[in-house]
């Protein structure tokens, strides 16, 4: 059985803008109001319009974004207590005053991604020798 699709997908404008990268309340009301179609959706990446360009280039910038950025984790920003979209000049600034909080949560980083690293080399090795 052979399934066709009639109907375009379509997708929430918050889960366009997550997949696009950008903070929702900051897009274009036409964007927030309607819906997205993959097509549509397609096209945004492949041509970013000028608004779509503006905000990856300066925000501002959901969390993710943020903390990829700063080199932190989601979880960290929350335990400093940044919870508020921030512009490439907000992150900027706070990488430039490196705060303690940025300085403990790049380390922890820096620790999770040597343990992940570990762990993958540790199951590759037992990987070759099951071969």
């Amino acid at each position: 059985m052979t399934s066709h699709q009639t109907a375009p997908q379509t997708m929430k404008p918050a889960t366009a803008a997550k997949k696009l990268g950008v903070y929702l309340e900051a897009t274009p009301a036409e964007f927030r109001e309607g819906v997205v179609s993959r097509a549509e959706l397609n096209a945004l990446h492949a041509d970013p319009p000028a608004w779509l360009q503006e905000l990856r280039r300066n925000g501002p910038h959901p969390r993710p974004v943020v903390a990829a950025k700063l080199g932190v984790s989601i979880a960290g920003l929350a335990r400093a207590g940044v919870t508020e979209a921030l512009t490439t000049e907000q992150i900027e600034a706070l990488k430039d005053e490196s705060p303690e909080w940025l300085q403990r949560e790049r380390a922890t980083q820096a620790e999770v991604r040597k343990e992940g690293a570990r762990i993958k080399k540790r199951n590759a090795e037992r990987a070759a020798e099951r071969s």
